[in-house]
């Protein structure tokens, strides 16, 4: 099987202590180091989202989808999606299509998770601890979570079809780093969007070697969550 690798230059010093015997452990470490260091002629995308008031808008996913396709060599693994104080965190959760998502509950009361969802339909029955499976989300689109316990907790999943995607903070900033150069379809996603995530695509070029600044102004919708319950001894539950 061919495997592609990069030239490396070793430094005199490691040359002569090689040559001299110290060797294996020595090159074996600078090699590691070495294939570990970030790619420098990766592009980045440095996104930040806005509301029509100017303000930063937190939890918007952020894709860069290639034009040349979106194959890519990555693994998804394992993501998780937490249930603590009866809520879903994080609220929203972005993950490539491919990912397998774990639901642990760390609440001292059993949640009965499930979504109706067309790019994913599944149920896990009342349960407490972490189901013995993950689910497998491979199908891109945006997952609705809910709890037939507690008609509040709501959470999302974002399933991207590219492997290039990032979510804001609390600044509205999110970055999308290690991206070879080339042309990229922009997309912006949020619980609140008003209107269509395709209405957000915008044609951007990114280099094969620094950053380029994304900004992107969104409308939102208000948030329809239904109204947490009471505390516990207070009538909740």
């Amino acid at each position: 099987m061919a495997m592609c690798t990069r030239s490396l230059k070793m430094p005199a010093r490691y040359r002569r202590s090689v040559s001299a015997g110290v060797g294996g452990g020595v090159l074996a470490a600078l090699l590691a180091l070495l294939l570990a260091a970030p790619d420098a002629t990766a592009g980045e995308i440095r996104a930040a989202v806005r509301d029509r008031d100017g303000k930063p808008v937190a939890d918007a996913v952020v894709v860069a989808v290639p034009a040349a396709g979106t194959a890519s060599a990555s693994h998804p693994g394992v993501a998780e999606e937490d249930q603590r104080n009866k809520e879903f965190v994080p609220h929203v959760l972005p993950v490539q299509a491919g990912t397998r998502v774990s639901f642990p509950n760390n609440d001292n009361i059993r949640h009965h998770v499930y979504s109706f969802s067309p790019a994913k339909t599944f149920e896990l029955p009342l349960y407490s601890g972490t189901p013995a499976s993950p689910v497998l989300f491979d199908k891109p689109g945006v997952i609705v979570l809910g709890c037939n316990i507690h008609d509040w907790m709501v959470g999302y999943i974002y399933v991207s079809e590219s492997p290039h995607f990032a979510k804001t903070g609390a600044d509205g900033k999110a970055t999308l780093g290690g991206l070879p150069g080339g042309d990229y379809t922009l997309r912006v996603w949020h619980p609140q969007l008003e209107g269509g995530e395709q209405a957000t695509a915008r044609q951007l070029a990114v280099p094969s070697s620094g950053a380029v600044d994304a900004a992107t102004t969104i409308g939102l919708v208000p948030d329809f969550r239904a109204r947490r319950a009471p505390t516990p001894g207070r009538g909740g539950y």
